[in-house]
């Protein structure tokens, strides 16, 4: 059977071949899934990089850390290495005490006893020079430091000197007696050879207010000087008698030191406090003359060597330092990004 012959089509109205041409539909429902995998691909990229990003800046903070805190331990070393103890040529010996006594500051017993040691230690010094300008503070640093003085004083045959500047009261007084001798400036402010213990007590507003009190102790007396609770007769006259004890002690220390110079009165030890004139007429004190005036006219050595422990800058830089490494560190420990 012969086929029958087409009949002739004007150009463009040719019939599409399904088979070899996709639709327009096929074709937008094959690209859908492609781009939502394009999509995930390039955030899960991202994300990565991101966490690599984040994994370079602690790694880096880090390493700046440990090489700022390396360097500022550096500067300390070579601070401390240059110390006073390499001078020798003949000087006066330097130690200030200033500001509040106490343990942890500039002035605490730690402090300067270590200067002490370092400056009766060297042969160069001639003699040592306490520098005072404080309003007093602990009994217990002071006495400490009294003792010291006292010790090195015997042990290495040295002159001590102490030279008021502002303030010398209370246990800054404490230390000064243990000194040869005072000097002080018409002005300074000298003594108050007392103790004291204070506090505040809320009882009575407790009470207006409808608060109550509740404590519970092991012993009758281990509330004493709770400021929340009563103060009996009993606790009053026990802390009162611990005190005239310290005072006691310091009022022994003042006439070990000051001897026969001390011109003792009703009120030399009643905790009052003097100018330095009046201490000089007192015997509290010696004679006036500033720290410049002892080094060249008493100790006969001009040139003064300060062996005071300071912290210094590199110190603190070095301390900071330290703070911020443990915190960079301890902050990696939490958020840092694992990478596996």
């Amino acid at each position: 059977m012969q086929d029958q012959p087409r009949a002739p089509q004007a150009p463009g109205s040719e019939t599409p071949d399904v088979q070899a041409q996709p639709s327009a539909a096929h074709d937008g429902v094959a690209s859908a899934p492609d781009r939502w995998e394009r999509s995930t691909l390039e955030k899960l990229a991202f994300a990565s990089l991101n966490e690599q990003r984040q994994a370079r800046r602690w790694r880096n903070g880090l390493r700046l850390a440990w090489l700022g805190f390396l360097v500022a331990m550096a500067w300390v070393l070579l601070s401390r290495s240059a110390s006073p103890t390499a001078v020798s040529t003949p000087h006066t010996a330097m130690v200030s005490v200033t500001g509040e006594i106490a343990p942890g500051l500039e002035a605490s017993a730690e402090a300067v006893n270590a200067a002490l040691r370092l400056a009766f230690e060297d042969e160069s010094a001639r003699a040592v020079v306490l520098l005072i300008n404080s309003p007093g503070g602990s009994p217990v640093q002071a006495g400490m430091i009294n003792d010291e003085i006292v010790r090195l004083k015997a042990l290495h045959k040295k002159p001590v000197y102490a030279v008021v500047e502002e303030t010398c009261a209370s246990a800054a007084y404490y230390v000064a007696v243990a000194a040869d001798q005072i000097f002080v400036d018409k002005a300074s402010i000298v003594g108050s050879i007392g103790v004291l213990m204070d506090g505040f007590g809320f009882t009575g507003l407790m009470n207006k207010l409808g608060v109550e009190r509740r404590l519970l102790t092991a012993g009758e007396n281990k509330s004493l000087l709770d400021p929340f609770s009563p103060m009996g007769d009993k606790q009053r006259a026990y802390a009162q008698q611990m005190l005239d004890q310290i005072h006691q002690q310091f009022i022994a220390a003042v006439k070990a030191g000051r001897g026969d110079r001390l011109k003792e009165n009703s009120e030399t030890f009643s905790g009052l406090f003097w100018s330095g004139q009046q201490a000089v007429e007192q015997g509290l004190a010696d004679q006036f003359g500033s720290l410049e005036f002892v080094a060249r006219e008493i100790v006969k050595a001009e040139d003064i060597m300060d062996y005071t422990r300071r912290e210094n800058v590199a110190e603190r830089l070095a301390k900071r330092f330290g703070a911020a490494v443990g915190e960079v560190l301890l902050r990696a420990m939490h958020s840092a990004p694992a990478l596996r």
